[in-house]
């Protein structure tokens, strides 16, 4: 597995919402640094930590590989999805690094915009290492 291809089953596994297609993407002990301050090791908790974006819809992800090697690479990934539940609007506003949106409850939940770089690394032909950086904001109305 390279950057390509590693960003390519990242996009579908986010897209079809697919925690079985995420966790295909690691090794048994593989680590998801969703943020530089948590991780998440191993399939079970890389499938715990998928769960959340079944609560998103309409998904569309987008990507450009910045850099690439045998074993690591760099891709700038940009994603948007409708926020479906107040379940997945409430873990979102209690995130670190979010642009808080002043909603009343009741009120229609946002389309979110996200926009980060990925670096991943590589052995045996799955992913050892994944870290993100990454924003989110309201898409504008």
């Amino acid at each position: 597995m390279d950057i390509e291809q590693f960003m390519q089953g990242y996009k579908a596994a986010w897209e079809k919402r697919d925690e079985t297609l995420f966790c295909a993407l690691f090794a048994a002990e593989g680590e998801y640094h969703n943020t530089p301050f948590a991780v998440q090791r191993g399939q079970a908790q890389l499938a715990d930590y998928w769960q959340r974006v079944k609560l998103q819809e309409d998904v569309q992800l987008s990507y450009n590989v910045l850099a690439s090697t045998r074993n690591a690479g760099i891709a700038h990934w940009h994603v948007t999805y409708q926020v479906a539940s107040e379940e997945l609007f409430q873990i979102w506003a209690q995130s670190t690094g979010t642009h808080l949106v002043g909603r009343r409850p009741g009120e229609p939940l946002p389309r979110m915009v996200l926009d980060g770089v990925l670096q991943a690394e590589f052995d045996g032909g799955l992913c050892r290492v994944c870290r993100l950086w990454w924003h989110s904001v309201p898409l504008a109305a």
